[in-house]
């Protein structure tokens, strides 16, 4: 059957395939370009299926935020490569992500993938058919939406791999923006020693109160030292109690009393945090392929 380039052309605009993709549809389906674009589309989404346990710990952090300034999220998206994640198609769809995240306020990943974009094509869809089309598994891992009416609040993104937001009651949008980034670069653990959970805390307690007895010091003296590193430590893991990270002289708590203002919520994240990636030894990899090929 002889398949012409124009219909290869009208396929690969619909659907964003490659040549040879579009042109086996059109053998298959006699030149049929409806079914052929159906037939890809169905083929298209069982390639996805079979991707979707392979680990996707690249991507991109992506930030929205609403014309007044009091409505923000942040979204990781996931794939495979580096490579992908700066391609055109797989940025358009993350930013597409946290515009749908924005406007549609959803419970959770779930509820957002079921969510229509701005084009009207369902995100999940649309995760789906850039799967097939780069060949890599995309997923939207998580994302979070904070909204402060009559807040000030900051948004940072750090390139593409780490995004943070601060809201702040008093203060200005500056003033948000720059402990943002330092939410970026520290990554405090909790907002304040009040947000510190009462177990990570007895945690702490019990493994300072083994090495300070391993000291032999006496019991008030034990009690004293626990004290002060508990301090310390509460300064370590907490945004107010950290030195602000473009003037270490001055603490994040200090700086907000001195512009009136106090932090109400922070959030953070970072591309792949958490996620177990796939440990690749090259020269094993090597040695593998040598000893495949001797056998053979």
């Amino acid at each position: 059957m002889n398949i012409t380039a124009d219909s290869v052309k009208q396929l690969r605009e619909r659907t964003g395939a490659g040549m040879m993709e579009c042109k086996k549809a059109l053998v298959e389906t006699g030149g049929d370009l409806e079914a052929a674009a159906e037939l890809m589309r169905k083929t298209g989404l069982a390639k996805a299926d079979k991707k979707a346990t392979r680990i996707a710990a690249e991507g991109a952090i992506v930030t929205a935020t609403s014309p007044d300034g009091h409505t923000a999220v942040l979204v990781e998206v996931n794939c495979e490569t580096d490579f992908v994640a700066r391609e055109a198609d797989f940025a358009a769809f993350a930013q597409a992500v946290a515009q749908t995240a924005l406007a549609g306020d959803p419970t959770d990943v779930d509820a957002l993938l079921a969510l229509p974009g701005a084009d009207g094509v369902v995100l999940d869809e649309r995760r789906r058919a850039l799967i097939a089309k780069i060949g890599e598994n995309i997923s939207v891992r998580r994302f979070v939406r904070l909204s402060a009416p009559g807040s000030s609040m900051g948004v940072y993104l750090h390139g593409s791999r780490i995004g943070s937001i601060v809201v702040l009651n008093g203060g200005d949008v500056t003033l948000a923006r720059d402990l943002a980034m330092h939410v970026a670069a520290i990554n405090p653990r909790h907002l304040d020693s009040s947000s510190v959970p009462a177990d990570e805390l007895a945690k702490e307690k019990e493994i300072l109160t083994a090495q300070a007895a391993a000291e032999g010091k006496p019991a008030e003296i034990i009690a004293k030292m626990i004290d002060g590193r508990i301090r310390k430590f509460l300064a370590e893991v907490t945004l107010v109690g950290q030195p602000f990270v473009k003037d270490p002289d001055v603490t994040v708590e200090a700086l907000l009393k001195k512009a009136g203002a106090t932090a109400t919520h922070f959030a953070r994240l970072e591309v792949g945090a958490g996620i177990e990636k796939k440990q690749e030894n090259f020269a094993d990899e090597v040695m593998a392929q040598v000893k495949s090929a001797q056998k053979s």
